[in-house]
């Protein structure tokens, strides 16, 4: 898949429900999770470029990388989001990952393996978008946006396709906006996921045609002293990969 920007970019987009009639044809505000790591950050430069009005939202939830509230906040003026918000989920009371509780980083994992690792956090996208959702409808907007990944990834739950249309299916039903749209026949919330489907190349390259400077962006789940990459984990090694297919130089290295 090639890499393209403008209205174009709009071929990534993953979404389940479309309405032919737009209630409101000029909101094209969006919702876009931001973590600070590299699909984040290319996926608010893709809605930006497809002419989208981008507030941007992190969500620190007890994570041990902390690095990247910083550089989500960092990415979020760099790309000219009309608003950041950093909104506290703290997950570290449910545990059950090494990224908020006291259990290693896997290294050197088999990226091929078909084991969820444990750097999996329970219901994390979940709950990630539903605080999402409830941002766009409290500032009148009908478009979420967020970095999932089916290719190049380590393979977690929620980042595959049924669970985006399920999502999107659950906002629709669940808020007062969406309620309201369906009676006119209409479905009010689209999920995008403009990367879903692409390789970390293709991810880097569309980063790079859209201006995303990737030095103010990190993927690693332990990084070391001065937020060094420790190059080891899944985040980092798939990061590297893409970098590396694409041959394009990150200079978070």
């Amino acid at each position: 898949m090639g890499c393209k920007r403008g209205h174009e970019v709009e071929s990534y987009t993953y979404s389940c429900m479309r309405s032919a009639t737009d209630k409101k044809s000029d909101n094209r505000k969006a919702i876009v999770l931001l973590s600070g790591g590299l699909d984040s950050a290319v996926t608010l430069a893709a809605l930006h470029a497809d002419g989208f009005t981008c507030a941007t939202l992190a969500i620190d939830y007890g994570q041990r990388h902390r690095v990247e509230l910083e550089c989500s906040q960092r990415v979020s003026r760099a790309l000219g989001a009309s608003e950041h918000r950093q909104v506290t989920v703290d997950l570290r009371a449910l545990g059950g990952s090494a990224l908020t509780a006291d259990i290693a980083v896997p290294k050197d994992r088999d990226l091929a393996g078909v084991d969820i690792p444990v750097t999996y956090v329970p219901a994390r996208n979940t709950i990630f978008l539903s605080v999402a959702l409830g941002f766009a409808e409290s500032v009148g907007a009908r478009h979420i946006a967020f970095g999932a990944n089916a290719l190049d990834y380590s393979g977690y739950p929620d980042c595959r396709p049924d669970f985006i249309e399920a999502f999107e299916r659950l906002a629709n039903v669940a808020t007062r906006d969406g309620v309201q749209a369906a009676a006119a026949g209409q479905a009010w919330f689209q999920v995008h996921a403009p990367l879903l489907r692409m390789t970390k190349a293709q991810i880097v390259l569309l980063g790079k045609k859209l201006g995303v400077d990737f030095a103010l962006t990190t993927s690693c789940y332990d990084p070391g002293a001065n937020a060094k990459p420790c190059g080891l984990c899944d985040s980092c090694r798939l990061r590297a990969k893409g970098f590396a297919e694409a041959a394009v130089i990150d200079p978070r290295v």
